[in-house]
């Protein structure tokens, strides 16, 4: 009897350390780099707030359309701020959804209390990059009636999530550079999106680059500016929100 009473003791610490390494590993997040924090502060054309979530409004223009945008797996969610601006900046309420443990699976379901809590907004986009990415795609699959439009940032929706018969406007938006396989991902899942799907190819753009956290290991150098993949991801993206009005 007290071998076996050992024996238990011993799987329940081994079971302990597993899930505190676990946890360790999952909040060790990439972090922010100082000009993703700059762009967290309010000024005359947006209004940053931090209550739960990451929210930019636009400050003279009443924003009809929303983009709630999931972070990367083990990303601080502030580094997409930069992104999350410059969409403010052009009249859109714009959600940064932080995650348990930074990772979007274990939360991919947060977006509908963001929608509960802005009820004035008309349409709503969901987003997000890499794993964020998969993540609001699946969201869109749980939830066709609630999203207007799907925007991954070098991602796409888990094979079990079959899209191609929804009319969700997409947009799949990859740096030509990625180093983590998402090139292939997207090109081994276009049939699980919608027809209509426009893709861009930002050229010598890599996958850490969409947000503003430095270099991700196993990613390939990318050949062109963080600031100009951010700009062209955030153009991409803007068709796709004006296209919603």
């Amino acid at each position: 009897m007290r071998k076996l009473i050992v024996v238990l003791l011993c799987i329940v610490l081994v079971a302990a350390v597993g899930v505190g390494g676990f946890v360790i590993w999952a909040d060790a997040s990439l972090a922010a780099m100082p000009e993703a924090l700059a762009a967290l502060h309010s000024d005359s054309q947006v209004r940053v707030d931090e209550a739960g979530w990451i929210v930019f409004q636009p400050v003279d223009v009443k924003a009809h359309t929303g983009l709630i945008l999931y972070p990367g797996g083990r990303v601080d969610p502030h580094a997409y701020a930069p992104i999350a601006r410059a969409l403010a900046e052009h009249g859109y309420l714009v959600v940064i959804v932080p995650m348990p443990l930074n990772l979007a699976v274990l939360g991919y379901d947060r977006a509908r209390d963001v929608m509960v809590a802005y009820p004035d907004i008309q349409h709503w986009v969901i987003g997000g990059h890499s794993l964020g990415g998969a993540m609001a795609a699946h969201f869109a699959y749980k939830h066709p009636d609630l999203v207007q439009g799907l925007v991954l940032y070098a991602a796409y929706p888990p094979k079990s999530d079959d899209l191609s018969g929804q009319s969700i406007k997409t947009i799949s938006i990859i740096g030509s550079r990625d180093g983590l396989g998402t090139v292939q991902g997207v090109e081994g899942t276009r049939q699980l999106l919608p027809e209509s799907t426009q893709y861009v190819v930002i050229e010598g753009g890599n996958h850490a680059q969409f947000g503003s956290y430095g270099k991700q290991p196993g990613d390939a150098e990318a050949t062109i500016a963080r600031s100009e993949q951010q700009s062209q991801a955030v153009q991409a993206t803007l068709d796709l929100l004006s296209g919603l009005k």
